[in-house]
């Protein structure tokens, strides 16, 4: 089981079984949603997805007929995507999870499309923290 939360702790999840198909998509539409270089995203089952909390606080917007991204109204944070011409499974934003999990992500996508300045073999740094130079 995964438990996740979204940033202001009004939507709570769970996930009872395992996540598929975990990708990292570099399309402009996961970029312009998530406001970082990419998304991580993974399918879950529908009947395996439980909203613990937040149930009135959750909102959706559909950038395609069909196709809604849910996510919670007071602090923004996308929880999931839902498609109808598929409705037994939900794609999943990875960051709302708090769990650790055993899956992994399988690859990079639509990296034609990747952000200019986002190197994905780069060799920086890595801290536990903030970098030393930020006071």
């Amino acid at each position: 089981m995964y438990l996740g939360k979204c940033l202001c702790g009004e939507v709570q999840i769970k996930i009872h079984g395992k996540i598929t198909d975990i990708i990292h998509c570099h399309c402009s539409l996961c970029r312009k949603n998530s406001g970082t270089a990419f998304a991580t995203n993974g399918f879950i089952n529908t009947a395996e997805f439980e909203l613990v909390t937040g149930e009135a606080s959750l909102s959706s917007f559909s950038f395609k007929p069909g196709r809604n991204r849910h996510f919670c109204t007071r602090c923004g944070s996308p929880v999931y995507s839902s498609n109808e011409q598929d409705p037994t499974r939900l794609r999943l934003r990875l960051g709302i999870l708090d769990s650790d999990i055993s899956e992994k992500p399988i690859s990079h996508n639509f990296v034609s499309s990747k952000a200019n300045w986002e190197d994905l073999d780069v060799d920086l740094p890595r801290y536990d923290a903030f970098e030393p130079s930020r006071k």
